[in-house]
């Protein structure tokens, strides 16, 4: 897939993410929280990437300052590659 415009419902099926932007007061790690619910409960079909661009475009703009914003554009950056190899490589390699 990659890089389409989902409908809001396609994005969040469930409204979890929806429900999460009018709890007054929810903080950063229940926003972690509903987005692990979020992201077990998409369909295989749909491309995370694209449900979460909906979601920052539809919700996001709105609300920058939001924790969910700042947790779905985080889920949205590559994770950094590993610094240290394990096992005996890692432990015996050259500074």
């Amino acid at each position: 897939m990659g890089r389409r415009a989902l409908d809001i419902g396609e994005a969040d099926p469930k409204g979890l993410v929806r429900e999460s932007y009018n709890i007054e007061g929810i903080t950063m790690g229940e926003c972690r929280s509903i987005f692990i619910d979020w992201a077990l409960s998409l369909p295989a079909v749909v491309d995370t990437p694209d449900c979460l661009r909906s979601l920052l475009a539809h919700y996001g703009a709105a609300n920058p300052a939001h924790p969910m914003t700042q947790v779905l554009t985080e889920a949205l950056v590559a994770p950094a590659a590993p610094k240290r190899r394990g096992g005996r490589a890692g432990r015996f390699a050259n500074p």
